[in-house]
């Protein structure tokens, strides 16, 4: 299972994540490494957001289905956000075409401390004006990206450790032991 963690830039996934690691033997696949690779490849090709190009759309379900074959994780975590409602359900179809099912998280925050994460947050200070610059565009893709989740958290008054073990709880792969009566 592929549990995608969606959300904001500084709405808590990084440190969501490394509290899930932290509890559980998920793998973490970070998509944007794959925007990476596309970025120092594509030099020569103008884009804004490597999420805008094809080839990265494709290239994340096909990484993930090659890592989780190597591997075998029980979960793989992937945090990353994406904005855009085309280029979501692109990758949920890509996804389901080799099927392996999506658990879709969307963390979410209020805005004012949203605004006070981002403005204090001392390990990411150099992308702290773009972080503020896209909070409506979070705002704008709210609606869809909530309804397209299967968990929606509000992270305004939860620490990671709490927001992980909600998710691990509600994505957690089933036992394959019998329950005992």
């Amino acid at each position: 299972m592929i549990v995608w963690i969606n959300g904001t830039f500084g709405v808590g996934k990084t440190t969501t994540c490394q509290a899930i690691l932290d509890s559980t033997d998920w793998r973490l696949f970070d998509p944007e490494h794959v925007g990476f690779l596309l970025m120092d490849n594509l030099k020569d090709v103008e884009f804004d957001d490597f999420q805008d190009l094809p080839p990265w759309r494709a290239l994340v379900p096909a990484v993930a289905q090659e890592i989780v074959e190597l591997t075998k994780p029980t979960a793989m975590l992937m945090p990353q956000t994406v904005f855009v409602e085309t280029y979501w359900q692109e990758l949920m179809q890509a996804f389901a075409e080799r099927s392996m099912p999506v658990f879709h998280v969307a963390l979410d925050c209020d805005e004012d401390e949203l605004r006070r994460r981002i403005e204090t947050d001392e390990v990411e200070s150099q992308a702290r004006q773009w972080r503020l610059d896209h909070i409506a565009r979070f705002t704008e893709a709210r609606p869809w990206l909530t309804e397209a989740a299967d968990l929606v958290l509000d992270t305004t008054s939860m620490t990671a450790k709490e927001a992980a073990a909600t998710i691990i709880g509600a994505a957690a792969p089933p036992s394959s032991e019998p329950e005992s009566e």
